[in-house]
């Protein structure tokens, strides 16, 4: 096998198109261990550079979901849909909008990730939750989606091994921005999952993987396009993360305005998200005939309680403290040390810059560089002004949540450094909304 391992290397190096045997044979190899990682790193660099056929993608997007266990939903009684984002700075959309779509009918089994770098992870924010426990069986897994309808939890040991063990190569071997990659590693959980629909939420701009539109609808047609060769309904929208979204940047902070986005209130930006994103799930199911007649629904479980009802069922299930849907200040944990970034200058918020946002976050204890560390679950940021927003000298621009003076210190001066303030909006802001690929 080792042999082989290296002949499929070398094609794959010099550029030749690889079999579906070839490409099996290494994934299997790999999670049995005859294919060592120094070899299976060296196959992802060469795919980083070389690149995969459609044929190719679609070979290790197979292999890697039939890796281990296939969850299906045979005798559940509702169609399934989930939700994935390519991952930004703010991005909590995925917690208010699983419960808000069971609240419709469809159920959400949603395997999660956590963050790493400047990006923010779900598994992150819900075990902010006193007592929340992601960490389930996948028997466990379906007897909550049979009973509430939605469940998110971690990626188990027994789901996609194969993706398990190469995303964490390719994190620490520069290979993670490689669009056949990207989309063997996230469609392989989602199918593995065995859900009908799946709705993506391909972020662009500096703080998300994908810098550029045309980078980004190039990551979104090839997903697309492999899950519909797997025989799911999948949509693919491009939004906007070149500037966070939302108000609330933090894992406990952001359980803060999820709650708040159930409650029917929140930010526009990400109760937009979540109507749209949520909205297309139901459509892609069948649930609804049109995109608007879903955002509709959404919205309506969001403003008349049903969706925030269905979060503390979820939140119960997993074990943590349902007062969370109640009071969350008063039980999610909190920071030491709450400081402000005032104005300097009066004028418009030209732009916030998502990358350097997320990367002050991430010093202040947020997030994560290695798989490894240590999360602050209450640390971060609660911005006062969004770009487009007029403010005077002295005005605040945002809150900073820390762990000690030294630490809100810093984060006040790199939060300064994001943002720039001046006559009107910057050109160069994206829409919220880009594109969309069905």
């Amino acid at each position: 096998m080792s042999f082989r391992a290296v002949e499929t290397i070398a094609r794959k190096r010099d550029g030749l198109a690889l079999s579906t045997e070839e490409i099996q044979s290494l994934i299997s190899g790999f999670v049995d261990g005859s294919v060592p990682d120094y070899q299976m790193a060296a196959f992802a660099m060469a795919v980083y550079f070389r690149g995969m056929t459609p044929v190719e993608t679609a070979a290790l997007l197979g292999a890697m979901q039939h890796s281990g266990d296939i969850v299906t939903w045979q005798g559940l009684g509702q169609p399934t849909a989930d939700k994935h984002s390519t991952g930004g700075v703010g991005d909590k959309v995925s917690i208010p909008l699983a419960p808000a779509v069971a609240a419709c009918g469809v159920a959400v089994p949603m395997i999660s990730g956590r963050g790493l770098g400047h990006t923010g992870g779900t598994l992150d924010k819900l075990e902010s939750i006193p007592g929340f426990d992601v960490r389930l069986s996948l028997a466990d897994f379906q007897k909550m989606i049979a009973e509430i309808g939605v469940s998110l939890i971690g990626q188990t040991d027994r789901l996609v091994p194969a993706d398990k063990k190469l995303y964490s190569l390719r994190d620490v071997t520069a290979t993670v921005e490689s669009i056949p990659l990207i989309t063997a590693s996230i469609l392989s959980k989602k199918l593995a999952e065995g859900v009908d629909a799946l709705v993506l939420d391909v972020k662009v701009g500096s703080g998300a993987f994908m810098k550029t539109p045309a980078q980004a609808r190039k990551l979104a047609e090839a997903m697309v396009a492999a899950g519909q060769a797997a025989g799911r309904q999948v949509t693919a929208f491009l939004t906007a993360m070149d500037r966070p979204l939302g108000t609330h940047i933090g894992n406990a902070l952001e359980i803060i305005e999820s709650i708040e986005i159930l409650k029917g209130r929140g930010p526009a930006d990400t109760r937009e998200l979540t109507c749209r994103m949520g909205g297309e799930m139901l459509r892609l199911t069948g649930a609804v005939p049109d995109l608007a007649a879903g955002e509709a629904r959404i919205a309506q479980v969001l403003d008349d309680g049903r969706a925030l009802a269905k979060f503390r069922q979820l939140v119960a299930a997993h074990g943590g403290d349902p007062a969370v849907c109640d009071d969350p200040e008063a039980v999610l944990p909190r920071a030491k040390v709450v400081q402000p970034l005032l104005a300097w200058e009066g004028g418009v918020v030209a732009s916030m810059d998502a990358l350097q946002v997320g990367m002050a976050a991430v010093h202040l204890g947020a997030g994560r560089n290695r798989a490894e560390d240590h999360v602050d679950p209450s640390v971060g940021f609660v911005l006062a002004k969004k770009p487009g927003d007029y403010v005077e000298v002295g005005d605040v621009l945002a809150w900073v949540h820390a762990s000690s003076h030294e630490k809100a210190d810093v984060a006040v001066l790199e939060l300064r450094d994001a943002v720039r303030i001046g006559t009107e909006i910057s050109a160069d802001l994206l829409p919220l909304w880009l594109d969309v690929v069905h």
